[in-house]
């Protein structure tokens, strides 16, 4: 089947809306399993997730997470390369941000601190994926297994400067000092405020505007400069690309420092902007779902920043649908893998049938064009 005669709209649009469509039918089934209404269910979902401000508040606070890891797997796949490390990274991006805040927290002005906090986060987040990306350069060590290991390192780590360094004398709970509100990034229901316009308390805050910044220089990145040509290339075909004389180890690793500064982008929305300090636990298994999200979202930046809303809905959903009918929790994990089974791994199962039905139909278009065109004339 000729690709180059389907529109992209075909492409980007209706055939991942469909798999989507696929995937709440089947979620239907699912909540037909629990003696629920599906019909019911979903409008609890819609009227938990985008019913209110405070709703809307949570569902773009998750999609700012989402974003950041799934950005970083995104860059990472332009290379060729499955960063699962997401995960550790967004988490020893966390260790950067919270030394920061607390150090320079109520002693510099915001607006200094701020970019000191973002270059914190990236610098962090990007170290912490250098030694997976030189062993995989350097010695062929397989960039999923490290990625996962350094996960595992990076837990127990955290767990350690949490108990013996971060964690103020005196108490009990694992967990940092709570940053001066000085360092706190500001909430958008405040900021609202401040011109008379009145919205529910939410963890929302500023990062988002700066998660749409970076899907942006995301984008501007991997297709506007020679860096990100570099990186597309190596990942379309790394024997033709170092036949043409780029250099392979060089653009992994610069691939995967910019993957962990992206992951480490996260703590900024998580720690700076809702949580204020240092806990245990704080990625929350974002990183794993960012996996996800830049499938769905078929690892452009354009198609993550809907795919985070997507998943933002499931999860801020997915928690009203336990406070309507004390569902388990694990029913949010099983919504978003019947999203990601058929928006991934059975993503091409509707694409032959849909892309035969335009052809049959555009076959059929012409042909009546051309007996028209033949009857006037």
């Amino acid at each position: 089947m000729s690709q180059q005669r389907i529109p992209a709209w075909i492409t980007v649009g209706v055939i991942p809306v469909t798999n989507v469509l696929i995937a709440a039918i089947a979620a239907g089934l699912v909540f037909l399993y629990l003696n629920i209404n599906p019909l019911d269910a979903l409008q609890s979902m819609v009227s938990g997730a985008f019913g209110s401000g405070y709703g809307w508040g949570y569902t773009l606070y998750y999609m700012t997470s989402y974003i950041f890891t799934a950005l970083a797997v995104a860059v990472a796949f332009k290379c060729g390369l499955f960063n699962i490390g997401g995960e550790g990274q967004a988490y020893i991006g966390a260790l950067g941000v919270g030394l920061v805040c607390l150090g320079l927290g109520g002693h510099v002005p915001f607006i200094v601190l701020l970019p000191i906090s973002i270059i914190a986060a990236a610098v962090f987040g990007a170290l912490w994926a250098l030694i997976p990306a030189a062993l995989q350069a350097y010695r062929g060590s397989h960039i999923v297994i490290t990625t996962i290991m350094f996960n595992f390192i990076a837990a127990s780590l955290m767990n350690y400067l949490l108990v013996y360094f971060l964690k103020p004398v005196g108490t009990m709970s694992v967990e940092s000092a709570v940053f001066d509100a000085a360092s706190w990034i500001p909430k958008i229901h405040e900021i609202l405020a401040v011109f008379g316009i009145r919205m529910a308390a939410s963890p929302l805050n500023l990062t988002i505007v700066w998660a749409l910044i970076v899907a942006f220089a995301v984008w501007v990145f991997l297709w506007r400069t020679r860096w990100g040509y570099e990186i597309r290339s190596v990942g379309s075909n790394s024997s033709a690309a170092r036949y043409g004389g780029i250099n392979i180890p060089r653009v992994v690793i610069l691939t995967m420092l910019v993957a962990g500064a992206l992951a480490g982008f996260m703590a900024l929305n998580v720690v700076q902007g809702q949580a204020h300090q240092i806990k245990l636990n704080l990625v929350n298994q974002m990183g794993f779902t960012g996996i996800a999200v830049a499938l769905m979202g078929r690892n452009h930046p354009f198609g993550i920043v809907l795919a985070s809303l997507m998943f933002g809905f499931l999860t801020q959903g997915g928690s009203e649908l336990q406070f309507e009918y004390a569902v388990d929790a694990r029913i949010v994990v099983v919504l978003q893998g019947l999203v990601i089974l058929f928006s991934g791994a059975l993503q091409h199962m509707m694409k032959h049938p849909i892309e035969r039905l335009y052809l049959n139909y555009a076959r059929r278009r012409n042909s009546a064009s051309d007996e028209q065109h033949a009857a006037e004339a």
